[in-house]
């Protein structure tokens, strides 16, 4: 793969000193980079030379954002897992500078030369003609439309959408063809987007699925440092159903021992906010994010890491993760039943199991290419 050179950096931090004379990178969920695993060599930053040095030592380690651009000719992927609701994703972003540790998408920054660790959070590769490439996508004779996640694998609403505006056009295409979209996000910029989203809402081509981990803002911090607090989630709930849009409220993950215990709580003050459903998600490890996640539970919970790896595998067969369809997102054992019938019987209670209803695909009409050439039938 040939070198990307950076298109811009953002987020320039001050890094405290770990008690092993390393700077530890502030606001990122992961401190380490573990070794590629298609890469047969990994490289590991040598601090000897400058243990004497705090202050040379900080310079090293003072990990910035960069923007790498993506010149992929397609931004539209296919799968066919039983456990996800949509086939289609569009991903303008790959890597997420919101460095939640447990962020299941880690793994995929491997086959681009890259860590899952660190270098998922700051080396975040931008399709800067994701809107155009969407707008061919669907002006194909071969498009049969049916609802688009956006996104699938990494949040399309994290902190370089402020400035690039992707995801915006992306969802002006949508407009324009009656294209149906399903928002996954944890960030409350989406309300940034509520002129187009309320009117795709009146056409009942939008639904958005917006994360709700904790109601603890210091856990928060902790867990997802890059992304909006909840009381801001809470906001975006209540604003965007408000306008009419569709809402969902997603505890992804459950981490048991952890947030587990916060399902009754988060489940009332979503539907307070206007969520007219909710879903949860299981703690999932595949691949490198099991190294990425165990460093950063023994980092920021020493007190309750052990209890929090035992309760995992409980839920995993004995396993910090278990990959097979079906039962990878809501876990095995009686631990796992368990926070299943309490998400279900508090989701009852608070009218979130009913879903949202159905995106209407039957409004669908095809875009013109960007080269302006028309559709000659269909």
């Amino acid at each position: 793969m040939p070198a990307l050179a950076p298109r811009f950096v953002l987020g320039l931090e001050t890094a405290p000193m770990t008690t092993y004379g390393r700077p530890s990178p502030r606001g990122r969920g992961s401190h380490i980079n573990p070794p590629n695993r298609f890469e047969r060599t990994h490289s590991e930053a040598d601090y000897e030379h400058f243990e004497c040095d705090p202050s040379e030592l900080e310079q090293l380690d003072r990990p910035r954002t960069e923007y790498l651009p993506d010149d992929s000719q397609s931004v539209v992927t296919e799968n066919d897992s039983p456990d996800v609701p949509l086939r289609y994703s569009l991903n303008p972003y790959r890597g997420c500078s919101h460095g939640c540790s447990y962020c299941f998408a880690r793994p995929t920054h491997e086959y681009l030369g890259f860590s899952a660790g660190l270098d998922f959070e700051t080396k975040v590769l931008v399709k800067h003609k994701a809107p155009l490439l969407f707008r061919e996508f669907l002006s194909r004779p071969a498009w049969r439309p049916e609802p688009i996640m956006l996104s699938g694998v990494t949040d399309c609403y994290q902190p370089a959408e402020r400035e690039l505006k992707l995801t915006r056009q992306c969802l002006e295409v949508a407009l324009e063809a009656r294209q149906p979209i399903g928002i996954i996000t944890k960030n409350a910029l989406v309300l940034r987007d509520l002129d187009l989203l309320s009117q795709m809402a009146t056409l009942e081509i939008v639904q958005v699925n917006l994360s709700v981990t904790t109601l603890d803002a210091s856990l928060g911090r902790t867990m997802e440092p890059r992304t909006s607090a909840p009381a801001a989630r809470l906001r975006a709930i209540r604003e965007l159903s408000s306008a009419g849009v569709p809402v969902r409220a997603l505890l992804a993950p459950i981490i048991p021992g952890l947030n587990d215990s916060e399902i009754p709580a988060i489940l009332q003050a979503v539907r307070e906010a206007g969520a007219g459903a909710a879903g949860y998600v299981l703690l999932r490890l595949p691949l490198t994010v099991e190294p990425v996640f165990r460093e950063w539970l023994a980092r920021t919970q020493p007190n309750k890491c052990e209890h929090v790896e035992s309760l995992i595998r409980q839920t995993r067969g004995g396993k910090m993760n278990e990959s097979q369809w079906r039962v990878r997102m809501v876990g095995t054992g009686p631990l796992a039943e368990q926070i299943g019938s309490l998400f279900k019987v508090f989701s009852a209670r608070y009218q979130l199991d009913q879903g949202l209803g159905d995106l209407d695909c039957s409004k669908f009409r095809c875009p013109p290419a960007a080269s302006g050439q028309l559709r000659l039938f269909g």
